[in-house]
């Protein structure tokens, strides 16, 4: 298949390279390595994918007609679908640009669509309607690409980051300060964009808001790459934004075990901790006893407070015990 898709586009290629003229059936079999009865397969294969390759009067000689310009789409309408509704939703992005950069791919994608698939996609797009979704800070592309480029080559990046905005005792936007990280790879996570690197001056890894930083130009020396902690930068990024310095922490004892609750528990909200195969722990924090209460809860097991629990959350598990109560009551 890899193969076959690969001569499609050298094909495509070759009747784009001389549009002014037929292409023999001869010459085209010679240049692609083929047969003559393959290539005629190939270019039923192009027609069936909506290219319009017309053949000559007379003569066994191929030219691509009008409309056919665009690069090679060589999907099948199921990719094809794919592609368009991955870009709908990059047209909504946090990237600064891309919107207008979707929209243009997607125009120009729907133009070289057989009709079927352009009714296909037009159709998910009218019955389809995006939630809001809250705001969220854009990132530059450019930026994007100066990261993920020091990641492939392994060079250490400068960048000046500011820190997150403080609201007492009044707001202000803090002075940047230059960091120098071994970057590891970046994460998307909850329309945020983070980089996951090795701390040089502070020698250990760290997590950084793409939006909050700004790239220094020229990359540091080459470094060898360190073996990040939990196995891969999702996970990490996971437990660092769950076990960072939340007004109010807790740890329980849940009644099942790790494997069992393992899907209950959302990116970023806890790190769970195998014990045995009836119980684990899961360490957690939020800004009020309240939201505790309410992510312990969440997981639906059964659960033993730790002896650090803060007083307020027991406080707040009473009060919602007894609103459920009051509840079932007053049905």
């Amino acid at each position: 298949m890899l193969e076959t898709s690969g001569r499609l586009l050298k094909l495509l290629a070759l009747l784009q390279s001389h549009r002014d003229r037929d292409r023999s059936g001869a010459e085209l079999a010679e240049q692609l390595g083929v047969s003559r009865r393959t290539l005629r397969r190939d270019i039923e294969r192009l027609r069936e994918l909506g290219y319009p390759v017309h053949a000559a009067r007379g003569a066994a000689g191929y030219r691509l007609g009008a409309g056919a310009s665009l690069p090679p789409l060589l999907l099948d309408d199921e990719e094809a679908v794919a592609v368009v509704v991955g870009l709908r939703t990059a047209a909504e992005s946090t990237v600064t640009g891309i919107e207008e950069a979707s929209l243009r791919a997607l125009t120009k994608l729907e133009q070289v669509l057989p009709s079927r698939l352009r009714h296909r996609v037009a159709t998910l797009h009218h019955a389809t309607v995006r939630a809001g979704a809250a705001p969220a800070p854009k990132v530059s592309p450019d930026t994007l690409m100066a990261i993920a480029e020091a990641c492939r080559r392994h060079e250490r990046l400068r960048f000046d980051y500011a820190g997150p905005r403080t609201s007492s005792p009044a707001p202000h936007t803090p002075e940047p300060h230059v960091r120098t990280v071994e970057p590891h790879r970046l994460v998307s996570f909850d329309r945020h964009w983070y980089l996951v690197a090795w701390d040089v001056d502070r020698a250990d890894w760290r997590t950084f808001r793409v939006d909050r930083l700004v790239p220094r130009t020229p990359t540091g020396p080459r470094f060898a790459p360190r073996a990040l902690p939990d196995g891969d930068a999702a996970t990490y990024l996971a437990h660092r934004l769950s076990s960072r310095a939340w007004p109010f922490r807790a740890t329980v004892t849940l009644h099942e075990s790790a494997a069992a609750v393992g899907d209950r528990i959302w990116p970023g909200m806890g790190v769970l901790e195998p014990v045995d195969d009836d119980r684990c722990l899961l360490h957690l924090g939020a800004g009020t006893p309240r939201d505790l209460a309410w992510m312990i809860t969440s997981v639906d097991a059964d659960f033993t407070l730790g002896e650090s629990a803060p007083p307020e959350l027991a406080d707040a598990l009473h009060a919602q015990a007894a609103r459920s109560l009051q509840a079932i009551r007053r049905r």
